[in-house]
């Protein structure tokens, strides 16, 4: 009788002892699947002001770089706003005198490219997130395309 009391009362830790790590490793995916969550939301918010200034751009953007990193400038009047992208983090300037201020952070890369199709001239935005995890086979990247009416071949 005490023998089978000692095996129930081994079998029931084993037993918990599994069902507590099954717990943990869930709880740390889901920590990971909320912070992916907002990365996800935070790109779509930046895309869609990026994608918002291209498309009110005044004159031709410019693209170029400005102490070793990619900078976009779009022109809005007399003022311009600009994005650029160093050491993981997007900034972006409201006006020319404005400071920068941190649009992403966590960044792999981010790249402004020009693209030109059947004369119509476009701006394509790619943001890749740094991985949470190793050995990840889905990469967290992100396209935005936008077409400044002032960059327009007339």
């Amino acid at each position: 009788m005490l023998i089978e009391c000692l095996v129930y009362i081994a079998v029931f830790m084993v037993i918990t002892g599994l069902a507590t790590a099954a717990f943990y490793r869930a709880l740390e995916s889901s920590k990971r699947i909320r912070r992916n969550t907002a990365d996800v939301g935070l790109a779509l918010q930046a895309g869609e002001l990026w994608r918002a200034e291209v498309r009110s751009a005044t004159a031709p953007l410019r693209l170029g770089s400005e102490t070793a990193r990619q900078t976009l400038r779009i022109p809005r009047g007399a003022d311009e706003i600009a994005y650029a992208f160093s050491d993981g983090t997007l900034l972006r300037r409201a006006t020319a005198t404005a400071p920068w201020t941190k649009a992403l952070a966590n960044l792999k890369s981010s790249q402004m490219v020009r693209e030109e199709r059947n004369g119509v001239v476009s701006w394509r935005w790619e943001i890749e997130f740094n991985s949470q995890l190793k050995g990840t086979r889905l990469r967290p990247l992100f396209s935005f395309m936008a077409v400044a009416p002032a960059d327009q071949q007339r």
